[in-house]
């Protein structure tokens, strides 16, 4: 234990200009002779948590804990300091820093902890800090590159600054690595329809029918991983993680040609994702279904069309009597239309028909009746139904209980 006292004061001598000046400006001190002095019991609680942490067996829920106890600090010193209206402390940011250096030690020592991973980066986008978040999602990428939340994460962060260019690099990356789950690639399709709507509302707005370049976000805040074969360390010196030779066959150089240069508004990057997972493992007709009801949310989209058409073709070429694919045709004409819109009743008068045909036609009977009663009873589900739908949604479910039974 001698090494890991010698450890923790080293960590805990660090701080003391902190505290020196907290008490100094009476931010926290002796605050009445009868309590305990309080910087003595920062002292000791920081104390305690570093041999926790600094101890064999120490596990990432300890490191977890200091510091979101270090945070907690944070917060008390900064109501203090508006109550006390002291406006410039020399130290002011080293409370932020505290906790950074804690996250940092803690994924270095938990290098496989997913949810350490996730609090560090939360904390690290929370504080704005911008470069380190960059550096720390790259590191986790490295350490878990079969993490599909970690490269969604990456990927959208990439879009919401505007760099569509750095997010489909990100996707198209992680989508060599996570080839045993579609939720990937789904989400990758999803970006891409997000990205969609939002140069189409531009185009509305500035009356134009020109394409909109991508906004380029600030270099602080920018995350570039090019996806082309030279690529190298970035600015960090960190270098993103390699696919394998198999892993790299996913998506081969035309496919990602395609899908990063592709700067038609038509969708044809949403339908490539698409048809590349078509290739993988994991596609099977409740996959497919799947993209079917994402493309749906979007189907204010022009493109909305095209390429519902294409999925629809594709799971009646591949799996005609499969109840995935008799699904998504009765539930086509009201797929991503409100319940309270008045196209709603419209699109139930086709789909009821279809879903008698389709009942009479599917493989699995019983199947298809499951996923019909799951979408009436989410539309039942809506506040403010029509009753008049409302009773031919439940005569509906109810008579294909009666006919299962």
């Amino acid at each position: 234990m001698a090494g890991v006292a010698d450890k923790a004061r080293f960590y805990l001598e660090r701080s003391v200009p902190q505290l020196r000046e907290w008490e100094e400006k009476e931010i926290f001190s002796k605050v009445h002779p009868a309590l305990q002095d309080e910087i003595r019991t920062i002292v000791q609680k920081r104390n305690q948590y570093e041999h926790k942490v600094l101890s064999p067996g120490n596990t990432a829920y300890d490191w977890s804990s200091y510091a979101q106890w270090e945070q907690s600090l944070e917060t008390l010193r900064t109501k203090r300091c508006k109550r006390l209206k002291i406006r410039h402390l020399t130290s002011a940011h080293a409370g932020q820093g505290r906790v950074l250096g804690i996250y940092e030690r803690g994924v270095g020592r938990h290098p496989g902890s997913s949810p350490l991973w996730r609090e560090y980066l939360s904390y690290t986008a929370g504080v704005k800090a911008s470069k380190r978040w960059r550096r720390t999602m790259t590191n986790a990428l490295r350490m878990m590159p079969t993490d599909v939340d970690l490269w969604v994460m990456a990927g959208r962060r990439s879009a919401i600054n505007g760099d569509m260019a750095a997010a489909r690099g990100f996707f198209m990356r992680g989508c060599r690595f996570c080839t045993s789950d579609c939720s990937l690639w789904i989400e990758y399709a999803r970006c891409e329809m997000e990205w969609l709507a939002k140069m189409e509302d531009k185009k509305t707005k500035s009356k134009t029918k020109e394409a909109i370049p991508a906004r380029r976000p600030a270099d602080d805040d920018e995350l570039r991983i090019d996806d082309s074969d030279d690529e190298g360390e970035d600015e960090d010196g960190v270098i993103m993680p390699e696919p394998t030779q198999a892993q790299a066959k996913v998506i081969d150089k035309m496919a990602a040609q395609q899908l990063a240069s592709n700067p038609a508004l038509d969708g044809a990057i949403p339908m490539a994702i698409f048809d590349i997972s078509r290739k993988q493992a994991f596609f099977k007709p409740d996959v497919a279904e799947r993209f079917f009801l994402m493309f749906a949310t979007f189907r204010q989209l022009p493109v909305y069309d095209r390429i519902s058409q294409h999925v629809l073709d594709t799971l009646t070429a591949q799996f005609p009597k499969d109840p995935a694919t008799a699904s998504c045709l009765v539930r086509q004409p009201i797929a991503g239309i409100s319940p309270l819109t008045a196209e709603f009743p419209r699109g139930l008068r086709e789909a009821l028909p279809l879903l008698t045909e389709k009942l009479a036609s599917t493989s699995d009977r019983e199947a298809l009746v499951k996923k019909t009663e799951a979408w009436i009873d989410e539309c039942l589900a809506v506040e403010g139904l029509d009753e008049g739908i409302k009773t031919v949604l439940e005569y509906t479910k109810g008579s294909l209980t009666e006919e299962a039974e």
